[in-house]
């Protein structure tokens, strides 16, 4: 019988991309205010260097803008895109999600790696503590604690007063999601938001990667609950 559901936060609660725009949105400002260059166009350009590729944006940004620039400056828009309140909402089968799974007498909480303020931030625009028992961020228990270390499974099994055989966790990331979950005897739900920037990673791991099970909207999720 499952008694707590857990989720992963990025692509699996809100979208990834949807925080990346709005991080870049706050620069465009932060840019605008600094040098006079349209704060659109300026977006639309962070935009297309990062489909390019995701590394170093801000340098190539700078770059294609023929602007000089120190490290600091780099370091300082990376702060401010990391700590900056984002514009962010949940996806929009999460809502009906968690209440069908209340009133089951479910308990539910979030696992979530990253940056500890920016996913603190994350957390607070959505007001994740009016719908969740418990939240944890692993960066907060230190780097070394992101997933796939097991910890914070472990740490939720006690917040909980469960075992591992009652307790679901629904991600996004076959890298890092399910591996240790899968070993402590965890039921893996992956889910295949269609914009997930982990989508295409389904296929290329190995077998103890991957979830038990596959869905595509979290008004599936109680379906499968109820088969397990």
């Amino acid at each position: 019988m499952v008694k707590a559901v857990i989720f992963d936060l990025d692509d699996t609660l809100i979208s990834e991309k949807e925080y990346i725009k709005s991080g870049f949105n706050h620069i465009a400002e932060i840019i605008n205010s600094r040098f006079a260059i349209d704060k659109k166009q300026v977006f639309d350009d962070l935009m297309s260097i990062f489909e390019e590729s995701p590394q170093n944006v801000f340098n190539r940004l700078f770059d294609k803008y023929k602007i000089k620039y120190l490290k600091e400056d780099i370091l300082n828009l990376v702060k401010e895109y990391r700590e900056h309140s984002p514009n962010i909402k949940f996806f929009d089968d999460v809502i009906p999600c968690l209440m069908e799974l209340k009133s089951l007498e479910i308990k539910v909480g979030i696992i979530t790696d990253g940056y500890a303020i920016t996913q603190r931030k994350k957390l607070k625009a959505i007001k994740a503590d009016l719908y969740f028992d418990e939240i944890i961020v692993t960066d907060e228990l230190g780097r070394e604690f992101w997933k796939p270390h097991p910890k914070s499974f472990e740490l939720m099994k006690k917040k909980f007063n469960v075992i591992f055989e009652e307790m679901v966790y629904v991600g996004d990331n076959v890298l890092k999601d399910f591996i240790s979950a899968n070993k402590l005897g965890i039921k893996t739900v992956l889910i295949k938001r269609k914009d997930g920037i982990y989508l295409n990673l389904v296929k290329t791991k190995a077998h103890e990667y991957l979830a038990k099970y596959e869905i595509n909207t979290l008004h599936d999720l109680t379906g499968i609950i109820n088969s397990i």
